[in-house]
């Protein structure tokens, strides 16, 4: 297993330095992984900086709460874009799901994937704040507005778990008839629970531990 190749080396710390940032961009480089994973605002930075290189530039949009309106994720959306990013990480409407509303999910999603085209589009669900039920209903919104993964979580939910085995088996399940993938984060700090992951369905794994895991 390429474990280097699942891996989204991620910097989301809201007082990263440019140094910490190009020290991200040149560890990614010097371990090939798949991507990096920034915030918005280090978007063009993250794409000058590895323009020769075939590492993805992630980024989060509606980052962390999922509170935005859907306009707003989309134009934050389009404009990460327009600076070099290559993949965008959307966090959906937890209240929508609590509330069972499900066609504001469905438009949110819909619209930042319409406005980003053929770029990827992964979901965060934030399985910490989720019921059974609702990580199922929110899978299964992912896959009728038509994104390319729904991920588990930001790592910002306090005393939040982040990727839980039993979670990934779950959304797999529930994604196994569809083209959907699975993003884990949050919490994967050790190369025993990273492999436990991807044996449960994970294809990605975002984490700031990705050279512990090595």
């Amino acid at each position: 297993m390429e474990l280097n190749k699942y891996i989204e080396h991620t910097l989301l710390k809201q007082d990263a330095t440019k140094t910490e940032l190009t020290t991200l961009f040149d560890e990614a480089k010097k371990y090939n992984f798949k991507g990096v994973c920034i915030n918005p605002q280090n978007v063009k930075l993250a794409s000058d900086y590895l323009k020769n290189s075939n590492i993805k530039v992630v980024t989060v949009v509606g980052f962390p709460l999922g509170a935005s309106l859907p306009e707003v994720k989309a134009f934050e959306a389009k404009k990460a874009i327009e600076q070099g990013a290559d993949e965008i990480d959307m966090v959906l409407s937890v209240q929508a799901i609590k509330d069972k509303d499900y066609q504001y999910i469905i438009n949110e999603i819909k619209l930042v994937k319409q406005t980003i085209k053929e770029h990827i589009l992964k979901v965060i669900i934030e399985t910490d704040l989720l019921t059974k039920e609702e990580i199922i209903k929110a899978c299964e919104l992912i896959k009728e507005a038509g994104a390319d993964f729904a991920k588990t979580s930001t790592g910002f939910v306090k005393n939040g778990v982040g990727a839980k085995i039993e979670d990934i088996k779950l959304m797999k399940e529930t994604l196994k008839d569809s083209n959907v993938q699975i993003k884990a984060s949050g919490g994967i700090k050790d190369k025993e629970k990273a492999i436990a992951l991807i044996n449960a369905g994970a294809t990605r794994l975002g984490t700031s531990s990705g050279i512990k895991l090595l």
